[in-house]
């Protein structure tokens, strides 16, 4: 393990952490709102670069975000935004805990070797189910794209810092491309299964 590392292990390994990626619209924020509203602690990735953005007097704008997550990453390390989260997953003694917005493999790899029980799961859409959600939520959300050309662009900048990777590594794929009602449902059956685990874990 890097000396960098040190000091970043979880108070308990009875614990499972698991990260959320995907491209965006796909559902990652619907994933951990269900999580949430059952009472799941929720660390989003995002908030670190948009925290950074206020520091810097930057508007939050999906453009200006990207390009802040790139400079960051290049100023401190492409494993940055992962440790800052390891950090914050080591003050709680949760059984367990979601990671919103893996989006490299370095992070990935950080979070293996730091993280005791560390899962990834990916949400999938399609292309054109994921622009109809982000172009009907951008009164919503500052950092949203309000046309087909920035969305497309921004997908191609998820892509660039690594996301495909990331999901195809994923341990499982969860597909969200039909009504809210079904997502929720696959989602409820998923934390119904790692309760079931943690709970024999624990016991054990």
């Amino acid at each position: 393990m890097k000396n960098s590392d040190k000091g970043l292990g979880l108070k308990t390994e009875k614990q499972i952490v698991v990260g959320v990626t995907g491209l965006p619209g796909s559902g990652k924020s619907t994933f951990t709102s269900i999580a949430k509203s059952l009472g799941y602690p929720v660390i989003v990735m995002g908030d670190f670069i948009r925290l950074e953005a206020k520091k810097r007097g930057i508007k939050p704008t999906a453009e200006n975000l990207s390009k802040l997550m790139f400079k960051v990453r290049k100023e401190k390390g492409e494993d940055v935004l992962a440790k800052l989260t390891v950090k914050a997953v080591k003050k709680m003694d949760n059984p367990i805990v979601f990671i919103d917005g893996v989006r490299t493999l370095k992070e990935v790899e950080f979070f293996k070797r730091n993280l005791p029980d560390f899962r990834l799961i990916a949400i999938y859409a399609p292309e054109k189910v994921r622009f109809k959600r982000v172009f009907k939520r951008r009164k919503l959300r500052v950092d949203d794209v309000d046309s087909w050309e920035r969305f497309k662009k921004r997908d191609q900048n998820e892509l660039k810092i690594g996301v495909g990777e990331v999901m195809s590594k994923a341990n499982l794929t969860i597909k969200n491309s039909g009504s809210l009602k079904r997502f929720e449902a696959k989602v409820k059956k998923f934390l119904e299964e790692l309760n079931n685990e943690i709970s024999f874990k624990r016991s054990s």
